[in-house]
């Protein structure tokens, strides 16, 4: 129980103190913070895949299903997962982006304030990589405790919480309560891994489906918004570099610890 507490801490740790950061450093060169991403990104990879994707099919035979019924049944989960966070990317602004506020607005948004927007998307995005986190700690998996997912997510989240800040002070919010938001979305992420423990200690059943999906979400988030946003300035070489060299730190502590 306390390791979960320890990962939950971890997270939303990892969130304010890139949110101090970003009180520090108000802008990162576009160079350093591609590179950063970049390498953030390949950590993702790594983790979203050795850490719940290969995890959740060696676990499907838990999976009432015939084989390969069970193992297809992976795959869905890996797709609904990504979906997930599609439809939430359809029904709130794209709005952690390192140039600040989105312009872009959705119809069902346009009356509420673009604070609220701002962290409504930022918080549905951290809520699943907190159950990310929580599923992939389930004391289902051998008794093993995996920490790779969060090691990957809590690195992820020191630049994406320095990211958050620029935007809402663009915005007119005091430091006291951009702070306070900062918080506020950590907690969430906290909120996040213990729902995602208590689903993966339900049913043997149930587990494998939610890595899959669990990391399903993972790779969407590092596809459609690390990467493109690193890719977007013209450092991509280095970033492509960093993301490499960042997907083999994961692999090495994975099989050296």
């Amino acid at each position: 129980m306390n390791l979960i507490w320890i990962s939950a801490a971890g997270l939303c740790g990892a969130t304010l103190l890139g949110s101090i950061l970003g009180f520090i450093i108000k802008e990162l060169p576009h160079k350093w913070n591609d590179t950063i991403l970049g390498y953030c990104a390949g950590v993702m990879l790594a983790a979203s895949t050795i850490g719940l994707i290969v995890p959740a099919f060696e676990s499907a035979t838990h999976i009432s299903f015939p084989s390969p019924y069970n193992y297809l049944l992976i795959v869905v989960s890996v797709m609904v997962g990504a979906l997930f966070l599609n439809v939430l990317d359809f029904l709130t602004p794209h709005l952690h982006t390192i140039t600040g506020l989105d312009p872009e607005q959705h119809k069902s948004n346009q009356k509420l304030n673009r604070v609220l927007l701002f962290v409504m998307a930022i918080a549905l995005h951290k809520l699943p990589e907190g159950i990310a986190a929580g599923v992939s700690m389930s004391p289902m998996q051998d008794g093993e405790v995996d920490w790779s997912v969060s090691f990957g997510i809590a690195l992820q989240n020191i630049p994406e919480g320095m990211v958050i800040i620029a935007p809402l002070l663009l915005a007119g919010v005091s430091s006291i309560r951009t702070l306070l938001i900062s918080l506020s979305i950590g907690l969430l992420e906290i909120v996040g891994v213990w729902l995602g423990y208590g689903l993966g200690t339900i049913s043997a059943a149930l587990l494998p489906m939610l890595l899959g999906f669990a990391g399903g979400a993972m790779l969407y988030v590092t596809s459609d918004e690390m990467i493109p946003e690193t890719h977007a300035h013209g450092y991509q070489k280095q970033a492509t570099y960093a993301m490499l060299l960042g997907f083999m730190t994961l692999l090495l502590i994975e099989f050296l610890a």
